[in-house]
């Protein structure tokens, strides 16, 4: 079924206290406060002019990642005395009591996105609102977790797909830190996954995923977005509970649209009046809103 809805973007919701705040953007880059630490890294969107100085982003920056030398991810940080290798910061808010293990990685990352909190608070307010009190949750392209935990808080099983093995090893311990427990994790290729459990019969009250561009299943499985993104959510539809179920789709690429992800959804389910789509953005301390990832969310109740 073809829905129209309002497309909209959506801040993150102001939960993280003193855990984490987006500074300053612009020139390409992001300054970004983790805990104790301030970081500063490549940002593709941030295409404006920084607020801030050269000389007080050089100063603040407890750790600054260069990119090496003809490689668009791969790169090298340069960390001022002081900064641990791995640190802890909270996320609290109405629904959710959550911790997160923050490292600095060789691909820029540091085991956080803190933009993806409003699509926690979605999960954590729609979750109560289906009628199995233990619903089975399928998060695919998992990443370190952040969705896996909320949907585990929330009451959910959850099963936790991400391809990289030292990754689940990260999940697992902001499980652990988080004083949660039971969440069942594969180290899997996603899309071969949902194939083998569409054969199985198998069927899920909820699905998440946050597909990356590009990507290597274990066995060195190809993933181009744009070349299986259609054939993964037909493949989804195959494993979702008919009869009620929550999808969130999340994708950050340069290459896609609101309207792109909203095309595919809608071609494929059967979208209530009520699915949300849009942008993720975080405000910097200058009100410059930086985006940072398309979004297709709802709760469908037949």
């Amino acid at each position: 079924m073809s829905v129209n809805h309002p497309s909209i973007a959506i801040e993150t919701p102001l939960h993280w206290g003193n855990s984490y705040e987006l500074i300053d953007s612009g020139g390409f880059e992001k300054l970004e406060q983790f805990g104790e630490f301030v970081v500063r890294r490549p940002e593709p969107q941030a295409l404006w002019t920084k607020s801030l100085s050269e000389e007080f982003w050089t100063v603040k920056a407890n750790a600054h990642f260069r990119k090496e030398k003809g490689s668009t991810e791969r790169g090298v940080w340069d960390i001022k005395k002081g900064v641990p290798d791995k640190w802890f910061i909270p996320y609290k808010s109405e629904r959710l009591n959550l911790t997160f293990k923050i490292s600095l990685s060789s691909f820029k990352h540091v085991g956080l996105f803190p933009e993806q909190a409003s699509n926690w608070e979605f999960l954590a307010k729609n979750i109560p609102l289906l009628s199995n009190p233990k619903p089975k949750f399928l998060n695919l392209f998992a990443y370190t977790g952040g969705a896996s935990l909320v949907c585990r808080q929330m009451g959910a099983d959850v099963t936790h797909v991400d391809s990289v093995k030292p990754v689940l090893s990260w999940a697992r311990e902001n499980m652990e830190v988080s004083d949660l427990d039971a969440i069942r994790w594969m180290a899997e290729d996603a899309l071969k996954f949902v194939k083998r459990e569409a054969r199985r019969g198998n069927h899920y009250q909820g699905i998440l995923l946050d597909p990356p561009a590009y990507g290597r299943g274990p066995d060195g499985e190809k993933w181009v977005l744009e070349e299986q993104i259609d054939d993964m959510l037909r493949s989804v539809k195959e494993i979702l509970d008919p009869k009620e179920h929550i999808l969130l789709t999340n994708v950050y690429s340069l290459g896609f649209s609101t309207l792109v992800v909203e095309n595919l959804v809608n071609g494929i389910f059967n979208v209530p009046e009520t699915a949300e789509s849009g942008e993720l953005y975080l405000n910097d301390q200058y009100d410059k809103k930086l985006p940072l990832g398309v979004f297709h969310r709802y709760l469908y109740k037949g």
